[in-house]
């Protein structure tokens, strides 16, 4: 007998629920470091105050092996224009048994990993802004999207939700707005079931989606004109757009990619189609299963490992899947792709797999009839099956060449793009 959704949604909780014991000791090391933290701010006679911010402060964190908590310097806006991070970077220097790491990004922030714990902490300085119009960076706006949230998530029953709704896209991998995943944020998938009500209407909602979805929660707009007229057209390439409750001209689901909004609907329905408690479960991807379909199916299957020496984390991520995207495009040239995936670690490593096969032809172009006789000739040298259209010499050519040694010369006849894309390893693994 199937399980209801009800059932498996309650069995679900059990599992990405953090134990109370884990919070209760990860509570106790932030609350210290807090308190070191605004000693040294007290000190420095620095005008700047502390807040927790992300999952950890909403209550809505899910479990997981390592858990990550968010710390604010928030300074006052006289330090507008001054180098924060640099001040951030001196406060936090001198914390006892932690590893201490910079990140970069638009605004640089610190890693603080504590000696023989299960989480770390990140501490990210911000301005304190009156009017979110006035913020500096994306994350000046942390300090509002944690008092709107809060004072949403009155009740047990919606925060379980969110958690739930956290578990399903960290498991499906459309959780996480960095670049390499495009997906949902921790704080538009909180404004999601907070719009929907309920895990079950989220994911209903999203199988129905078709055209462009605008989610405004607080109804700051009147009308689509009004919409239009205040938010950028750039903000406004999301398959969903939620208008950021705490700043209208925001668009809080800019991230989201088409790939993953289409991946995460999929996922959606079939959950729908068949509910099950594994769907919540992240499962690393089985390239030797993905490998043995190919050849049941007389695929071609490739598998390449790539490393990147840029900053492991949303910068190495961006660096390998930007990679990924652009060999997938040479690679669709020659060959039909049947399958394929992308791996990332989190550090500097990913794995692709692809399953492939031969093209029966491609064309390729040449120069234009107009162009000087030498390229002309040269074009024609080069290619036997030569043929004119609208101005333009093409070549019809057969692919011969095996995936294995197509990747090869295509890897030798690249080296130096490959560098310059920043990916400094790129070897066939299987």
């Amino acid at each position: 007998m199937k399980q209801s959704i009800n059932q498996i949604l309650k069995e679900v909780l059990t599992k990405i629920d953090p134990l109370k014991e884990e919070l209760n000791s990860i509570d106790k090391i932030v609350r210290g470091f807090i308190a070191e933290l605004e000693r040294k701010i007290k000190t420095a006679r620095i005008d700047a105050e502390v807040f927790v911010g992300g999952s950890f402060a909403k209550r809505t964190m899910i479990k997981k092996g390592v858990y990550d908590v968010d710390i604010f310097v928030r300074f006052n806006e006289k330090y507008r224009g001054e180098n924060i991070s640099g001040i951030v970077e001196k406060l936090v220097k001198g914390i006892k048994k932690s590893k201490i790491s910079r990140v970069h990004g638009s605004r640089d922030y610190f890693k603080v990993e504590p000696e023989n714990q299960n989480f770390f902490m990140e501490i990210i300085p911000v301005i304190k802004v009156k009017n979110p119009k006035e913020a500096e960076n994306i994350t000046d706006l942390s300090y509002f999207h944690v008092n709107y949230v809060r004072r949403k998530l009155k009740t047990e029953k919606i925060l379980d939700e969110i958690r739930i709704a956290k578990a399903f896209c960290h498991a499906n991998k459309c959780y996480g707005a960095e670049s390499y995943i495009s997906g949902f944020s921790g704080y538009a998938l909180e404004l999601l079931i907070i719009h929907y009500k309920n895990f079950l209407n989220f994911v209903k909602a999203i199988t129905k989606m078709k055209e462009k979805e605008i989610i405004d929660i607080e109804k700051l707009y009147r009308n689509k004109y009004e919409l239009n007229m205040n938010m950028n057209s750039a903000k406004m390439t999301s398959p969903i757009v939620i208008i950021d409750p705490t700043f209208k001209e925001r668009n809080a689901l800019a991230a989201l990619s088409r790939e993953t909004f289409e991946n995460s609907r999929e996922v959606c329905r079939k959950f729908l189609k068949n509910p099950s408690a594994e769907m919540f479960e992240l499962k690393e991807m089985d390239f030797e299963k993905e490998k043995k379909k190919a050849q049941k199916n007389n695929f071609e299957f490739i598998l390449l490992g790539a490393e990147t020496s840029k900053q492991e984390g949303d910068v190495a991520g961006s660096k390998l899947v930007k990679f990924y995207r652009h060999f997938t495009d040479e690679l669709g040239e020659f060959y039909e792709i049947k399958n394929k995936g992308f791996e990332y670690n989190g550090k500097k490593e990913a794995k692709y797999f692809f399953a492939v096969r031969k093209r029966k032809e491609i064309i390729i172009s040449g120069p234009e009839t107009r162009d000087r006789k030498d390229n002309i000739k040269k074009f024609r040298m080069r290619h036997k099956n030569v043929f004119e259209k609208n101005g333009r010499f093409y070549a019809r050519e057969k692919v011969d060449k095996k995936i294995r040694e197509f990747v090869k010369d295509w890897m030798n006849e690249n080296s130096q793009k490959i560098l310059e894309m920043s990916i400094s390893e790129l070897k066939i693994e299987d």
